[in-house]
């Protein structure tokens, strides 16, 4: 019996000292799927584009213009004609826009506003304007976009959104500014996506404001030298209304809440801003 005893205590002892090999299978998570933004490009020729070769009054193929004198939400004080030479016309190849010191309407200004709402409408694309921009206080060029619709919220600016391509005023000259004016970004509340740069021969030379806009960002250019992008954050309206037609604006402005902030200098006119060129290249589909 005592051997019987010794072989059981053997048996269970060699049993309770075996392990078990337990295999743990890891599962690895797949990695994170990185979306790459994605590379838009534009066409190589304009769709459209005015060279501004034929004297006159501007084609009235591509231009027409905003008139009167209501201040324009600015409290400007210029009066906008239509169909003046003196205060637009295509000479030597330029499109001449003219702001002038004399009564014009109820205004002691006249100037114009070209538009090619209704006639030029872009949405997406690259657009190139050589301009050469006028100096002087209280002068207040600028070369920028509007929507050519109603569609986001009750107002239509700022629901609708606006693109400043070049601002210029004259109190600080060599400065060149670029914006854009949204429902919740916009200078009525502080918010503005904006940014400047310095050109110190604005209004000697010609130079080449350009706008690239996709649906994920609008840049602006001077010179081919990117200053300003302002980029879609999400699907808010109220941040990017900016998937809308738009159409371009050409004017000198006289005063106004930022062009006048201190003051007009009346021994500058008549001032001029010239545009050698504007070209609109299609984005590439």
């Amino acid at each position: 019996m005592k051997n019987v005893f010794a072989i059981v205590g053997l048996v269970f002892l060699t049993f309770s000292c075996k392990k078990e090999t337990v295999i743990v299978e890891e599962t690895i998570p797949n990695p994170p799927i990185i979306q790459e933004p994605k590379a838009y490009s534009f066409e190589t020729t304009p769709s459209w584009a005015d060279e501004f070769d034929v004297n006159g009054l501007p084609n009235n193929q591509i231009w027409g213009y905003d008139v009167g004198g209501g201040g324009w939400g600015n409290n400007e004080l210029q009066n906008y004609t239509a169909n003046d030479l003196d205060n637009a016309k295509v000479e030597n190849g330029n499109l001449i826009v003219t702001a002038i010191k004399e009564v014009s309407g109820t205004r002691q200004y006249s100037s114009a506003r070209l538009v090619t709402k209704g006639k030029k409408e872009i949405k997406y694309g690259r657009l190139e304007i050589k301009a050469k921009v006028p100096a002087g206080l209280g002068s207040w060029p600028a070369i920028w976009m509007l929507a050519s619709q109603t569609t986001y919220g009750t107002t239509y600016w700022p629901d609708q959104g606006e693109i400043d391509i070049m601002e210029h005023v004259g109190y600080d000259p060599s400065v060149i500014h670029a914006s854009v004016h949204t429902n919740i970004f916009n200078h009525v509340l502080g918010t503005q996506k904006t940014a400047k740069t310095t050109l110190p021969t604005f209004n000697s030379e010609f130079h080449i404001y350009r706008m690239d806009w996709t649906p994920d960002e609008i840049k602006v250019f001077l010179d081919d030298k990117e200053f300003f992008a302002f980029k879609r954050q999400g699907v808010l309206w109220q941040e990017w209304p900016f998937n809308q037609p738009q159409h371009l604006l050409v004017n000198i402005a006289v005063g106004g809440n930022w062009g006048g902030l201190k003051g007009i200098d009346d021994s500058i006119f008549p001032i001029k801003m010239e545009l050698d060129y504007v070209r609109y290249y299609p984005l590439k589909q």
